[in-house]
Formats: C-alpha cells, sequence, structure tokens
C-alpha cells in the first residue's frame, strides 16, 4: 500500500496541533505507522518565503502576494519530489498545513488561481484534505491565550479573522474537503477524522 497522505489546514487557533497530536495517538494505538510532518518545517526555502510576507504585511500589493503564492507552491513541489516519497510505503502521513490554507490567508490572488499554481507543478494532493474550523470568535479567543499568541504575519484583527475562516469555508465546501467544526471535545473531532481516515484507507 502507498502511504496515505492528509493535510490538515484552517485559520489560526482552529486547534489543528491538538487534533493531530490526538489522531496520531488513535492511530498508533491501532498500529498504524504514522508520520507527521509540517510543511513549514519541511520547506528549505522558508526563510525567503517569510521574508517576502513580512514585507506583504507591511507593504500589501497584488504583485508581492502573487510571488509569495508562487514560492509557496514551489516549496511544496520541492516537498511533494523530496520529502514525501522518502515516507515508508504503507504509512499514514498526516500534514500540519499545505495548499488549501492558502485558501484561509490569502487576500487578493483568488484561490483557483492558486491552485492551478499547484497543479502546474505537481504538488502532491492529499488522498484526503480536512478543513479544521470554529466559529472566529472561538478560534481568535483560543490563539489569543496561547503563550506565542495569534503568532500570524498576515491575520492581525479580529474582523480580519473573520473573513479569513469565512474564506476558507467557502474553499472547503467549493472543492468538497472535509470540513471538521472542532468547536466540541477534541474527541468528538478526532474520531471524525478517524473515521473519515480509515473510509479511505
Amino acid at each position: 500500500m502507498e502511504s496515505l497522505f492528509v493535510s490538515l489546514d484552517g485559520p489560526k487557533g482552529a486547534g489543528k496541533t491538538t487534533l493531530l497530536e490526538a489522531i496520531t495517538k488513535v492511530l498508533r494505538a491501532d498500529n498504524k505507522k504514522v508520520i507527521r510532518l509540517c510543511e513549514k518545517k519541511s520547506d528549505p526555502f522558508r526563510g525567503e518565503t517569510m521574508a517576502l510576507v513580512n514585507q506583504l504585511a507591511r507593504n500589501p500589493t497584488l504583485e508581492l502576494e502573487w510571488e509569495v503564492c508562487r514560492r509557496l507552491a514551489d516549496s511544496r513541489a520541492w516537498i511533494s519530489q523530496h520529502v514525501l516519497p522518502k515516507q515508508p510505503s504503507n504509512s499514514i502521513i498526516l500534514m500540519d498545513r499545505w495548499y488549501p490554507s492558502d485558501a484561509a490567508f490569502r487576500r487578493t490572488v483568488p484561490f483557483a488561481e492558486i491552485l492551478q499554481l499547484n497543479i502546474e507543478r505537481n504538488v502532491r494532493t492529499p488522498d484526503l484534505h480536512v478543513g479544521v474550523v470554529t466559529a472566529p470568535e472561538i478560534s481568535w479567543a483560543r490563539a489569543a491565550a496561547r503563550s506565542r499568541g495569534l503568532g500570524s504575519t498576515v491575520i492581525h484583527k479580529l474582523e480580519e479573522h473573520i473573513a479569513c475562516t469565512k474564506a476558507f469555508e467557502r474553499e472547503i465546501a467549493h472543492h468538497g474537503w472535509v470540513l471538521c467544526r472542532n468547536e466540541g471535545t477534541v474527541e468528538d473531532a478526532t474520531m471524525q477524522v478517524i473515521s473519515e481516515i480509515y473510509s479511505v484507507l
């Protein structure tokens, strides 16, 4: 069996990392081989891209946002070519963020065009896209309560976070990704995603 590639994407504070940890624990308890990867930690060009993101935050232009989108797609192509093929063939790869997350954070470049950038570069398509969301007020409060805060170079105000969440939910519906509303218990959200994973295994 080839590796199963699952991405968890969504706005800040939606609880992706906590959910990933819980999913990993359940799958490993069932003797599954789980590989946890994070897009930003697998990307050798991250420093240069984040310098552009910071520039974009100070001086938002369409041209600069396009450059950020192209660089992120190039990075995913690199990960698709150099990192994902090295994982064990019968493993479940859980990726913390992949190109669906651009649907939440990009402001001016339409997501259809971002998707096209990724397709043209042969970025690997996840076998399962999971969009993790909460009501924006909940994820905003959760993020604000963390020691690192929101930790976003893109989102600075609740209004922006609300817009980001709505944009992401529209793309989840449009592309038929799995919607995981992570407002209840972590156990409920975990079992929903586990059930989706087993349905595609």
